[in-house]
């Protein structure tokens, strides 16, 4: 049990800690509980990657074309493409910054959108939602929401989302509670990639960005508001419960 504890720690890049650990030993049928198996890592010193929640900073804007709060908080959502959210993120690289906008799928907090570039402008918004909808669909109805950044309250990005029969919705002013799930998903992604790693070429933070999210996120990572399962796997089991 060491050695499978081990393993499984090691193969998630330590991203995993003992709940999900035990998880994933018991999907293959290898009885455990989470006591058992923290002290399993605790006796071999092994530890998952960890840090603080998310916190928030809060910066004055100028309030032109706000877009009312549509989700007030509600998270929950019955069906695919009917809540997305959307945010920006920096990450640093040898000498420079690097903005990573996202799109997440409410109903299975899939990554469904996003977009890494070297400047935070309204295309790097507008990217993260075209790969969204190319991937999705028109979903008429559907609520994308975001915080008040300028890039989200620019007349390209509201028209774009428009015209593919989308409602844009804004957390109030300097309220990152408005936007939790996605905070999240960028704390989880800061510790569990940005942090561990030292990136020194573009080429490098975009790879590792795809695999976390393609790879690691989207598919694999067991996701304690969905019960444990990946995202895929929630909406897999959705399609055949339906």
């Amino acid at each position: 049990m060491k050695e499978r504890v081990a393993d499984t720690w090691s193969n998630f890049k330590a991203r995993y800690g003992a709940p999900r650990i035990t998880e994933e030993l018991n999907a293959l049928k290898i009885p455990c509980s989470r006591n058992y198996v923290a002290e399993l890592l605790r006796i071999q010193g092994l530890k998952a990657r960890n840090g603080k929640r998310f916190t928030y900073g809060g910066h004055p804007l100028t309030m032109n074309n706000v877009s009312d709060k549509l989700l007030w908080r509600d998270f929950a959502a019955q069906r695919p493409n009917q809540k997305w959210t959307t945010d920006i993120t920096y990450i640093w690289i040898e000498k420079q910054w690097m903005y990573l906008a996202t799109v997440m799928d409410l109903y299975s907090r899939t990554i469904v959108g996003w977009a890494l570039d070297k400047h935070m402008t309204e295309e790097l918004v507008i990217n993260a939602a075209k790969m969204a909808f190319d991937r999705r669909g028109d979903s008429p109805g559907l609520i994308i929401h975001s915080d008040r950044g300028v890039q989200y309250r620019s007349h390209k990005y509201i028209d774009f989302i428009k015209r593919h029969g989308a409602k844009p919705s804004m957390s109030r002013k300097g309220n990152c509670w408005d936007n939790a799930p996605m905070e999240s998903f960028f704390s989880r992604l800061k510790v569990e990639l940005i942090y561990a790693e030292k990136f020194e070429t573009v080429q490098q933070i975009k790879s590792a960005v795809f695999e976390y999210i393609e790879v690691f996120y989207n598919r694999l990572r067991r996701h304690s508001a969905l019960g444990y399962v990946s995202p895929a796997q929630f909406e897999k089991n959705a399609a055949l419960a339906a």
